[in-house]
């Protein structure tokens, strides 16, 4: 059993990570964190609530005043310290991420690795949040634009990137110079908690990042009701975040809403069939298909559609790295989705049941002869289940991908790139993979249209979010 340093990671040791003993913890009600690998428990954490969220709120604006003022290059090398004590404590983060949310080792450090690209990207964008001098016509004046931080602002991740999705929201907020709230899932806290340790040794001001967990619903309603919460960052599922949205309403906050997806996954008649078939494993199977991104749908055009089946079956039967589900209730949604599609004509090719084994495992499957009466069409799967659907024009395919309103990513294989520009123009989706089937980028604006959210995370845009536009006009004579 890994041991950590109660000084670098004090609150794994405070709330039992793999412990015996953690009755420090002062809370009458706590929550166990299940480990899905092997749905034993591998600690516990405070059921928090009002009261901490308000201290830890206070905490932030108290701590908001100094650190608004640090210089940008002072917050890049803070952040810079981050980078340095994430990677030196890489393995441990990785092993962390292993044990909470499931992945096997080498997909967790592969999360460790896109964590730090974030971090070092925005280290240096912390330096270029540059304003402009804009000409006017009144010889008289002058005016000018900047840029200052957003304020007090609340992240909120979910479980299926516990340490990515975190970096991603907290590293811009850092650099822009906003004081934090995270609240991480419930059932993957312990990734927060080691970055926020870490983060302790970098030279950020006491209270500027601050976690909370526990109770969601108490804590959610706390941070979006606060007037000293500026802005509100959430990824997760569509319902809560419009309940986050409405919640926010009263105190009109600045928001960032990453909802969920559907994504399609449409491979033409003249596309690489075997760089598909890796796009499509690396999409629809990484994390056990538990990713906002993941193939949902998947269009094979007719002429390739049983050659691509044929040779997609012995990739998924090939496919030994599979992580489970986060829990119990996932794998019976999985099992729901294939009762339904089964019910309404489809065809369970391999797979379609849980895996005999310990933990949360559901079998590697694929469905064929889909079609849009089925509940795989309109709903995020988030699973190991590959849906196919055949078709045979652009104009069909078209009109089905864009069918419902969740246009997060979308992806196109073709060796034509006439085609392959006609349909990321049509694609209702904030993001499209060409021949790709993964578009993970830090320099990269990432987000979705419709009701996929609001605003983009990563890059520039990533960093906008956590500033305020200022302009000033000055006069000369």
């Amino acid at each position: 059993m890994r041991r950590f340093s109660s000084e670098i990671f004090p609150r794994l040791n405070k709330y039992g990570f793999f412990g015996k003993d953690n009755s420090c913890i002062s809370h009458s009600d706590r929550l166990d964190v299940i480990c899905p690998e092997t749905s034993v428990s591998i600690g516990q954490i405070p059921l928090m609530g009002v009261k901490e969220t308000r201290t830890a709120i206070a905490a932030a604006k108290a701590s908001f005043e100094q650190w608004r003022h640090y210089t940008a290059k002072q917050r890049g090398s803070a952040l810079k310290n981050w980078y340095m004590l994430i990677e030196k404590y890489a393995d441990d983060l990785a092993y962390i991420i292993h044990c909470e949310q499931g992945k096997s080792m080498a997909e967790a450090a592969r999360e460790v690795v896109g964590a730090l690209a974030y971090v070092e990207w925005y280290s240096e964008e912390a330096k270029r949040t540059y304003g402009d001098v804009i000409p006017t016509t009144d010889p008289d004046k002058r005016i000018f634009s900047m840029k200052q931080p957003l304020g007090v602002v609340a992240a909120i991740t979910p479980w299926n990137f516990p340490l990515a999705l975190v970096v991603r929201k907290c590293a811009p907020a850092l650099a822009a110079g906003c004081s934090i709230v995270l609240k991480p899932s419930e059932q993957t806290p312990y990734s927060a908690m080691a970055l926020v340790d870490l983060a302790e040794h970098t030279g950020l001001p006491d209270g500027v990042f601050n976690i909370v967990f526990g109770q969601a619903q108490e804590i959610g309603n706390e941070l979006c009701a606060s007037p000293d919460v500026r802005g509100l960052s959430f990824t997760g599922s569509t319902a809560i975040g419009k309940s986050l949205i409405r919640q926010c309403a009263d105190t009109v906050k600045k928001l960032s809403m990453e909802l969920g997806g559907n994504a399609p996954f449409i491979v033409l008649g003249d596309a690489d069939i075997e760089a598909a078939l890796d796009g499509l494993m690396a999409s629809k199977f990484r994390n056990g298909g538990q990713t906002c991104v993941s193939a949902n749908r998947i269009f094979i055009h007719t002429d390739i559609y049983e050659k691509f089946v044929d040779r997609l079956v012995v990739k998924v039967q090939q496919n030994s790295d599979l992580c489970p589900l986060i829990n119990q209730q996932a794998v019976m949604k999985m099992e729901g989705f294939v009762d339904d599609a089964r019910a309404k004509g489809a065809h369970v090719i391999c797979g379609g049941v849980q895996q005999k084994r310990t933990g949360y495992y559901f079998e590697p499957t694929i469905l064929s002869d889909m079609t849009a009466e089925m509940d795989c069409f309109e709903q995020e799967i988030f699973g190991p289940i590959a849906c196919l659907y055949k078709f045979e024009s652009e104009e069909e395919v078209l009109a089905l991908a864009n069918r419902g309103t969740a246009g997060l990513a979308a992806y196109i294989y073709t060796e034509n790139l006439k085609c392959a520009w006609r349909f990321q123009l049509n694609l209702n989706y904030g993001v499209v993979g060409i021949n790709v089937g993964t578009t993970s980028c830090e320099a990269a604006p990432f987000g979705g249209m419709d009701q996929s959210g609001l605003g983009r995370e990563g890059g520039r845009e990533g960093l906008d979010f956590y500033l305020e536009t200022k302009y000033t006009c000055l006069a000369v004579k």
